[in-house]
């Protein structure tokens, strides 16, 4: 039975599918690809079991076969235009598709380690499931405490230098500027990346083409420092792997994932939060076992309908979590506990789903009691740094949770916040100068887990607004930033709060932000008060942005938007030097003494480079950035008394 479907639900597509039929085309066609791929967005769109379908026009139907709603192979679009093969509908309808996880096929359902799900991706950054295709997860030579280089083949070189750059043109010409046929181009190198084993540029290569659709198409989720991130992180990468004589593990990544034997594990379920990107929806359960390890339990699936995806998340949470026998969803394995036998994990605390793997639930643990409590035992500067540090590893090498904060709030309410001075549910974390003792609370920001408007997240901030002097157990995801900052994933009682939260006994005194709503009626009747006015934070900081803004603006505009006027240059020189960030200044100057160096003919027409030198100038300018954010986020949830000295 056929369904008709809206303009931007397309099938997935594989890199190497939209890099071939894109190189089929002439240059002419090439050119009005981008305007091509407007036009078909706005053709309806019907899907008849595994063919999707679009009448181009009267006489043309394109047909896109997608056998578990993802192309795998460019014979699989076809049009009935007179320039098909080589015609640019074809080309048009990839250029639409999102970009399908490029990894391997997963393992047997009987192997020991076969992975249940994609990987999740972060719900305050959302890891879209294409930027770690190879499935995220430990890599057996990252055991040996000093890998050794292992020097590139000659095609491996070739592919990385490919790589590199098809990743500098779309530097240089920005979000604005990379259409269609230079991400085409961009994936043809991630492919031949792949096929050379060098799997972790490959993905990030991916990755940046997926945020890039995503920046360019005004999706919601879109976030620009994402992109930033992903371009530098591939960048780095192609730089290392063509500079250097040899590469590390590190450096190449791996197509699966290791899973060790755990034997027998006792978990206890802590909360579950939903998994939104551009191309995947699930949800995913983080427990944490007897030792206080944190592990990961997904059901994370591809969707094909933009409009249906969030509620696809929410309703994930109502699925049975799939380890062994268990009879359990989601929702409640993050109030229950499981007993596991013959159990696998990765490095990164991924449980594996295989089918000697046997589980049944069990009693679950109050975030109070053993072990759950530990994970609130550690001051907020060590878990701070904890998870600065961990953004140094590799994505696919970081423990599980490392990016998660386990803190004791009191709710302050509303009040400006950052350098925009937009309204923010603040709270203050910390001692707060009790029975005589050091102040050394701090006031932070709580942000939505998830920015999409129809996860539950941002109506439950909302609702908390109206609740000061409520205090809470709360977990949350680091936010980067100058200010305290924690992207707010599920809440519970404090074991001193005066008033627990009045929520039904099935919720076991916590809730899952992202899955489930809360009501004014699960609040203290003595502390909802209606919106009032929080204590401002402390003034602006170093001005970071100045620099950081110029990094922003080279992905979003390109080379050319760094060609200001004399003047514009010279205050930004002098902010910086004032401020005391000589090298910012310098690096910028860098930055935009690499844009103007372009060579021009006898005419005056820009002869085209590779961008090699700029890229490298860039990539300088937004490593310093990266670094100096870092610092001042730890310094900034740092004890007062340690920032002063003071005992």
């Amino acid at each position: 039975m056929s369904a008709t479907t809206r303009g931007d639900d397309w099938p997935g597509v594989r890199p190497e599918v939209v890099a071939e039929v894109v190189a089929g085309l002439s240059a002419r066609l090439q050119k009005r690809l981008d305007g091509a791929a407007a036009k078909l967005a706005q053709r309806p769109v019907t899907r008849d079991g595994e063919e999707w379908r679009v009448q181009v026009d009267e006489e043309s139907l394109l047909v896109l076969r997608a056998p578990g709603g993802v192309v795998t192979d460019p014979a699989d679009v076809r049009c009935g235009c007179l320039l098909a093969p080589a015609c640019v509908h074809r080309a048009a309808a990839v250029t639409l598709c999102p970009i399908a996880d490029a990894s391997e096929p997963p393992a047997a359902p009987d192997a020991p380690d076969a992975p249940e799900g994609s990987e999740p991706a972060k719900a305050s950054e959302p890891a879209e499931a294409t930027e770690a295709p190879e499935v995220p997860g430990a890599v057996s030579e990252r055991d040996a405490a000093t890998p050794a280089p292992m020097p590139l083949t000659p095609p491996e070189r070739a592919a990385a230098r490919h790589l590199h750059r098809a990743a500098c043109a779309v530097l240089a010409a920005g979000v604005s500027g990379a259409g269609a046929v230079s991400q085409a181009e961009l994936l043809r190198a991630a492919h031949r990346a792949r096929l050379a084993a060098l799997y972790r540029p490959a993905a990030a290569a991916v990755a940046v083409v997926t945020r890039i659709r995503a920046a360019r198409s005004g999706a919601p989720d879109h976030r620009l420092a994402d992109l930033v991130a992903a371009l530098r992180d591939l960048l780095d990468l192609t730089t290392a792997l063509t500079t250097t004589t040899g590469s590390t593990p590190e450096l190449r990544g791996t197509a699966r994932q290791a899973y060790a034997e755990e034997g027998g594990l006792r978990l206890y379920g802590l909360f579950a939060e939903p998994v939104l990107t551009a191309t995947h929806a699930g949800v995913v359960s983080w427990a944490v076992d007897a030792d206080g390890r944190l592990s990961t339990v997904a059901d994370v699936t591809p969707h094909g309908d933009a409009a249906a995806a969030a509620p696809l998340a929410v309703g994930a949470g109502n699925r049975t979590v799939r380890l062994g026998d268990a009879a359990l969803s989601h929702r409640e394995f993050s109030r229950a506990g499981l007993a596991v036998q013959g159990a696998t994990r990765s490095t990164t605390g991924r449980l594996g789903a295989g089918a000697s793997v046997r589980a049944v639930r069990a009693a679950g643990t109050d975030w109070a009691a053993p072990p759950a409590a530990r994970l609130w035992s550690d001051e907020p500067a060590a878990q701070v740094a904890r998870a600065l540090a961990a953004q140094e590893l590799p994505y696919e090498s970081r423990p599980a949770g490392s990016d998660l904060l386990f803190l004791d709030v009191n709710l302050l309410g509303t009040a400006p916040y950052g350098p925009g001075g937009e309204p923010r549910l603040l709270a203050r974390c910390g001692a707060g100068g009790l029975n005589g003792g050091p102040d050394n609370s701090l006031v932070i920001a709580l942000r939505a887990g998830h920015e999409h408007p129809e996860l539950a997240f941002r109506a439950n901030l909302a609702l908390l607004a109206t609740a000061p002097g409520l205090r809470l157990r709360v977990i949350g995801r680091l936010e980067r930033a100058d200010r305290p900052e924690l992207r707010l994933l599920a809440i519970g009682t404090a074991p001193d709060a005066p008033g627990p939260l009045a929520l039904p006994a099935d919720r076991a005194g916590r809730v899952n932000l992202g899955l489930e709503r809360l009501q004014t009626a699960d609040l203290p009747a003595d502390t909802v008060t209606g919106p009032t006015t929080a204590p401002a934070p402390p003034a602006e900081g170093p001005p970071v942005h100045v620099l950081g803004r110029r990094v922003e603006q080279t992905v979003t505009t390109g080379r050319h938007s760094l060609a200001p006027s004399t003047a514009t240059a010279a205050a930004d020189r002098s902010l910086l030097r004032a401020a005391g960030l000589a090298t910012a200044a310098q690096l910028l100057d860098g930055l935009r003494a690499a844009a103007a160096n372009q060579q021009r003919d006898v005419f005056g027409r820009i002869v085209q480079d590779d961008h090699d030198a700029f890229a490298t100038a860039w990539l300088a300018a937004a490593a310093y950035t990266e670094a100096l954010a870092a610092a001042l986020c730890s310094a900034a949830w740092a004890p007062e008394e340690a920032v002063t000295g003071k005992a």
